[in-house]
């Protein structure tokens, strides 16, 4: 390849490349401002003003880290559930998480831990299916018949988990766990955030339905 030739493909190469750069880094900075700004007012800190529901949706979380340790994002979300209970802003509670396999199950983790709290077991529903936000969050509407609720997870994750139902016509709000400290474990989950924001336009663009649906079951 002649010089010149050579010069001009690597030009273009570096030239697309920053192109796209800047496109990836457009949509990240869009979807972490959107997110948020679509959301607020529809997510609290507090159990005073946030409106009362039927039921809460509580996003599942392994129960410990790796090494075997408690994880604070588990602990923190059936705290806030308790919270919630106690303030009578609920009635109901659906423990959402991934049961992919026998000796993995967030639902049953969750719901033995809010039932240690002192919440009867007998008002909590569990969603074996809950493998993302999204199934988690339209399963609510079409398997347990719920089109207005209160999530219970991070701020973060409830900010997205709110601006997804809002697309699919439901009423969504979000009650703040407490948020982990800076360290090993957040940073690795702050950064997967900024993803999953983006991953969240792309799911609305393609239409993305729940992995499974099933029966449907009555809360009472």
């Amino acid at each position: 390849m002649e010089k010149g030739k050579k010069r001009k493909v690597i030009k273009w190469s570096i030239v697309s490349f920053v192109i796209f750069a800047l496109f990836v880094i457009g949509v990240l900075v869009y979807a972490n401002w959107e997110i948020p700004r679509s959301t607020r007012g529809y997510v609290y800190d507090n159990t005073n003003n946030i409106p009362k529901q039927k039921t809460a949706l509580v996003l599942g979380a392994s129960k410990y880290i790796r090494g075997g340790y408690p994880n604070p994002y588990f602990t923190y979300r059936i705290q806030a559930a308790k919270a919630l209970y106690d303030a009578g802003k609920v009635e109901a509670f659906v423990m959402s998480g991934d049961n992919g396999h026998e000796t993995y199950n967030e639902p049953e983790d969750m719901k033995d831990a809010l039932v240690k709290l002192g919440v009867p077991d007998s008002i909590i529903y569990l969603d074996y299916a809950g493998f993302r936000t999204l199934d988690s969050v339209v399963r609510m509407k079409e398997i347990f018949g719920q089109d207005s609720f209160i999530v219970v997870s991070q701020r973060f994750h409830n900010e997205r988990a709110v601006f997804l139902a809002q697309h699919y016509g439901l009423t969504v709000y979000g009650y703040n766990a407490k948020d982990v400290g800076l360290g090993r474990v957040s940073y690795k989950t702050i950064l997967r955030e900024k993803f999953a924001r983006v991953k969240v336009f792309l799911d609305i663009l393609l239409n993305k339905q729940p992995r499974f649906l099933g029966e449907p079951v009555e809360i009472s």
